[in-house]
C-alpha cells in the first residue's frame, strides 16, 4: 500500500496545491495551515495507496499487486529526478 501512495501521491498532490492557496488568503493561523496541510497530505496517500493496492490485489492478487507498487514507486521517483535534471541544464 505504502508503494501505491508514493506513486499516485504526486499527480493527485496537484488538488493539495490548490487547498494550499486557498489556506494562505485564509484568516487561519499559520500552524493550524501546516497541520491541516499535513492531515490532508497524509489522508490522501492513505486513502489514494490503499484503494489502488485493494482493487489490484482483487484483480492480479496480492503479490502482484505489491510488486507494481514497487515498481510505479520506483518509475515516480525515476521521472520525477529525470525532470529535475532537466530543469536544471535549462
Amino acid at each position: 500500500m505504502a508503494f501505491w501512495a508514493l506513486a499516485l501521491y504526486l499527480p493527485l498532490s496537484l488538488p493539495l496545491a490548490r487547498l494550499e492557496a486557498v489556506l494562505a488568503a485564509g484568516t487561519l493561523p499559520e500552524a493550524a495551515q501546516q497541520l491541516l496541510l499535513t492531515l490532508s497530505n497524509l489522508a490522501l496517500a492513505l486513502a489514494v495507496g490503499l484503494a489502488t493496492d485493494l482493487a489490484l490485489s482483487w484483480a492480479l492478487g496480492p503479490s502482484w499487486a505489491s510488486s507494481m507498487g514497487l515498481i510505479a514507486a520506483g518509475w515516480g521517483l525515476f521521472t520525477a529526478l529525470a525532470s529535475r535534471a532537466r530543469e536544471d541544464q535549462e
